[in-house]
């Protein structure tokens, strides 16, 4: 088939990567078919294409996953192909085989490409006969709790189970002991079953200090390959990647000539065609060991696109139209340095738990050759219970590492979010430590380096918070000065903010919360020769300060040390942005009295809306602190909620199953 034939094509999918592929379709003249669930209705992806069809409620196993409505919606919208984006039906051979037999074409591998990695302990043993190195594991079918126990114990722990037909890290758990294997065992197969209908584990030595370097394959169906270079995803929560970035950081041209042969290799040996990802564990010595094979389009293929030039998107139409390959492997050259930042509804600092809310103001930075932002929303949508809670993905692309990375850190930096908690300071803090800075990663990185990414020593406390204090003190002066400007009076005494006492010093106090802690302030006001200059004492410190605001930038100078901060505020709290760290914090508000003082302290509440998946103790039970208690479902995650003491289990509210809304009591404990 000719791409000429292409056009129309149906995206299977939703969010950020549906609207990527109705970009490049748009580019090529082809027209677009969207399909949405109830949730959907008014989305972004559903806006830009040309059509749209419903096809179901808001669950996305009543809706996205129901391919029969998705091959009913191409057939009646006259759509030739279907792009699956990735997740949902992406690497669902039986869709893919649906889609053949309706005369439809997959814009993906063949069936059996996808049959071939959809099982982890498969797709070993078929990487073992192409010669392509492994992890030292158990792939076998024997699945019995006893054999799968005895593997771990004779590789030696920590070992890692994972879902043998899992991705995106669920169904994976690592386990540092044998005291850890059965709970661990029992919640990545509970995982596992609700993410992909099947519970088969396998079992692979944990490398400690690895990095997670992918390759970018491509295959037409012509026979061709190539491989457009390596993908550094190392940096992870929750085994799922925070920040990508391409090419990685010291990669030899000898080492990536290996790995890409080797991504070749594992291609060829199942017959591919389309876009792929071979993913490989890195370690320090320079070995590399076959992780998986991603039969679809990644989320971070945006980097691969920036260095190489190259719209993957529009070589995947061209491959599944029956065009060659665009270009040989020979053609194909690395230029510069990428980022890609996912930018999620979630809280760092809370286990990086998702949140659900309005997106009540939404502003990216201002795009460019330098800058792109891949995203599925718009301001006053909703971030849902359903989905996934990413918001967009921050792309940036520079000559080098240090300048792409500075290109990053100022885009975050200008990143405007408001309606519910974001990750973006962390991904500030993050990509401006100096770790991250220096290349040093591994797939831990986050754990190791925790102190340093969340600033929760004691020296970030004296550094950081009297930046904010002078924050406050010149943001309420600024804006006396403009309601005295707008005034009928402008000399008006109401308009002062000198904090003027009598025969007292003038001094500012309030409180500052930072890190989910209360720090009083003291800000003494000094007016001398036309300055202004103030004392701020904090935790028992007192520096001397001034500055002055432009804007939304602050100039400082504590103590003699001047310095420039971005602000950005948001929802009652504030976010400073200097060249090292990105500060949040809030002012205290005054306790009026009528707060609720009934308290709940018998009880545990959800974190976040989901679903109860199971309850793992009976009703009166005695538990000891840190015992898991029940497990909840969200936004494709599970979370697991443990006592906080010893105690009694009184009374469950919810069932499994049941919908459970964010802050709601799910058991009545008595602590003993």
């Amino acid at each position: 088939m000719s791409i000429k034939q292409f056009t129309k094509i149906l995206i299977a999918n939703r969010g950020e990567i549906a609207c990527r592929v109705i970009r490049s379709a748009r580019k090529m003249g082809v027209r677009t078919v969207a399909v949405y669930s109830d949730a959907d209705r008014d989305a972004l992806h559903v806006a830009m294409a040309d059509e749209a069809i419903h096809i179901g409620s808001a669950p996305s196993r009543e809706s996205y996953l129901v391919f029969e409505r998705v091959i009913e919606a191409a057939k009646k919208t006259g759509a030739q192909a279907i792009h699956p984006g990735y997740g949902f039906l992406s690497e669902n051979a039986d869709f893919c085989r649906a889609c053949e037999q309706n005369d439809i074409v997959f814009i993906g591998p063949p069936v059996g490409a996808i049959e071939a990695m959809g099982s982890k302990s498969a797709a070993k043993q078929i990487m073992e006969k192409a010669q392509v190195p492994l992890v030292p594991g158990y792939h076998g079918e024997d699945q019995s709790r006893d054999l799968l126990k005895q593997a771990s114990d004779d590789m030696g722990y920590p070992v890692l189970l994972k879902a043998a037909a899992g991705g995106g890290g669920k169904g994976m758990r690592q386990v540092w002991s044998p005291e850890e294997f059965d709970e661990a065992l029992d919640a990545a197969k509970r995982e596992a079953m609700n993410g992909f209908g099947d519970d088969t584990m396998l079992v692979e030595k944990y490398l400690t200090q690895p990095r997670h370097v992918e390759i970018q394959v491509f295959c037409d169906q012509q026979g061709n390959g190539v491989y457009l270079f390596e993908r550094d995803c190392s940096v992870q929560r929750r085994h799922q990647k925070v920040i990508e970035e391409a090419p990685a950081p010291g990669m030899t041209e000898e080492l990536r000539a290996a790995m890409g042969d080797a991504a070749l290799r594992a291609a060829q040996a199942i017959d591919y065609v389309g876009a792929g990802t071979v993913e490989f564990l890195l370690d320090e010595d320079g070995s590399f060991y076959f992780m998986e094979m991603n039969t679809r389009l990644q989320v971070e293929h945006p980097v691969t696109e920036m260095i190489s030039g190259q719209d993957l998107v529009e070589w995947q139409l061209r491959v599944a139209a029956g065009e060659p390959l665009p270009l040989r492997q020979d053609q194909l050259q690395i230029n510069g340095h990428a980022f890609e930042a996912r930018i999620y509804a979630e809280d760092p600092e809370n286990d990086f738990l998702p949140v659900t809310g309005t997106l009540s103001f939404l502003q990216p930075p201002e795009s460019s050759d330098n800058v792109r932002v891949d995203t599925g929303v718009r301001q006053g949508d909703e971030v849902s219970v359903y989905y996934d809670p990413m918001i967009a993905k921050l792309i940036v692309w520079d000559e080098n590492r240090d300048k792409a990375l500075q290109r990053l850190t100022k885009a975050l930096s200008e990143y405007r979010i408001s309606g519910m908690t974001t990750n973006i300071d962390f991904l500030y803090n993050l990509a401006s430590c100096a770790p991250f800075r220096d290349a040093q990663l591994d797939t831990g990185f986050i754990e190791k380096h925790h102190s340093v990414i969340f600033h929760d020593s004691q020296q970030e406390v004296e550094k950081d918070l009297p930046l904010a204090a002078l924050y406050l003190v010149l943001k309420q002066a600024q804006q006396a000065d403009d309601n005295a400007a707008r005034s009928s009076d402008a000399s008006s005494p109401w308009h002062a903010t000198s904090a003027w006492r009598l025969n007292e010093p003038h001094v500012h106090r309030f409180g500052l919360q930072f890190h989910e802690q209360e720090y009083p302030v003291a800000v003494t006001q000094h007016n001398v020769a036309n300055a202004t200059r103030y004392s701020i004492t904090l935790d028992g410190k007192t520096i001397t300060a001034q500055g002055s605001m432009d804007g939304n930038v602050l100039h400082a100078d504590l103590d003699g040390y001047q310095l420039k901060a971005s602000v950005a505020e948001h929802d009652g709290s504030y976010s400073l942005y200097t060249q090292d760290s990105a500060l949040s914090f809030s002012l205290v508000q005054p306790d009026l009295g009528d707060a609720d003082t009934d308290g709940s302290a018998g009880g545990l509440t959800a974190p976040m809306n989901g679903t109860m998946v199971t309850l793992l103790v009976d009703k009166g039970a005695a538990v000891t602190k840190d015992d898991a208690l029940l497990v909840m479902e969200a936004m494709k995650m599970e979370h697991t909620i443990r006592a906080p003491a010893d105690g009694v289990v009184k009374e469950f509210y919810f069932a499994p199953g049941d919908l459970v809304d964010g802050g709601a009591e799910l058991l009545d404990f008595e602590p003993a």
